[in-house]
């Protein structure tokens, strides 16, 4: 009798014990730094996600935006050797290549001998801007160089955000970690709407300090790479180099017909309209990309 009392009392305490493990939070996962190039930014869990398979492509094969790239690598080369470089903020047309500029210069980059220290691309969504000092508290004493990437950035009414991504750009008694970089894509230029801007310097008691407030978060950037509409000729470059890098290249005079009348039917003309005609042309031709 009393072996079964104290059977059930053993299975009482296990079952106790699995419940109140339950209740306990999870164990904080480790960052491990070597297991990738690129990671994703888990504000919740402060995890950094390694991605194995970075989406990415050859830099070659982004065209229209020679003068833009060329700055934008010789920042990124002068941080991955150690001396000085600036935050980046690109800005302008939708589908001219800003973001897949930004990852493609980091593939070429971190492949580069002689860098003072591994280079490492961290994606920070728009919604987790407020988790930036976290974020660098613990990339601040790691070896290795980090490009953070928040790709379509903006703030809209009421969103006080920015405030916190100007501290962490600049602001703080402990400043931006030496091995640390924003680099931030935005249709807009100062990051905010138009009217949000216009709305303060009409509504304020003093127009000009309240404007102030609003458009010195793009201040924060050291450099500003504005993306502009491609002409119809630099498409069509577009469109040659993505058909040669992937075999696609049949007919010259047909491949253009068919280029324009899918800008035509698009009603635009930008690195991603170019992106997507080859994808529908590889599809056409029972190709994989």
């Amino acid at each position: 009798m009393q072996d079964e009392i104290a059977r059930q009392i053993l299975a009482e305490l296990a079952r106790l014990s699995r419940a109140v493990e339950s209740l306990a939070p999870a164990a904080p996962q480790t960052n491990d730094f070597d297991a990738a190039e690129c990671f994703v930014w888990d504000a919740d869990t402060h995890h950094l996600a390694p991605v194995g398979k970075p989406n990415r492509i050859d830099i070659g094969l982004i065209k229209g935006v020679d003068h833009v790239r060329d700055i934008l690598v010789d920042n990124t080369r002068r941080f991955a050797h150690g001396v000085a470089a600036n935050n980046v903020l690109l800005w302008g047309a939708r589908g001219m290549g800003k973001s897949s500029l930004v990852k493609s210069v980091h593939a070429t980059l971190s492949a580069e001998d002689g860098l003072v220290a591994p280079l490492k691309l961290v994606e920070i969504h728009r919604e987790d801007i407020n988790s930036l000092p976290a974020l660098m508290s613990i990339l601040r004493p790691v070896s290795a160089r980090f490009i953070l990437f928040c790709d379509d950035l903006s703030f809209d009414h009421d969103d006080t955000a920015y405030k916190s991504l100007k501290a962490a750009l600049d602001g703080g008694i402990e400043g931006r970690p030496d091995n640390v970089l924003l680099y931030a894509t935005s249709n807009r230029r100062h990051l905010l709407p138009r009217d949000m801007i216009e709305n303060e310097r009409s509504t304020a008691i003093n127009p000009s300090e309240a404007v102030e407030e609003k458009v010195s978060l793009s201040d924060r950037f050291g450099l500003w790479l504005g993306f502009h509409k491609c002409s119809q000729d630099e498409y069509l470059e577009m469109i040659s180099g993505y058909a040669a890098h992937y075999g696609l290249d049949g007919d010259p005079e047909g491949l253009r017909a068919e280029a324009l009348e899918w800008s035509t039917t698009r009603g635009a003309r930008s690195g991603r309209v170019a992106w997507q005609f080859i994808q529908d042309l590889a599809g056409r031709s029972g190709k994989a990309l």
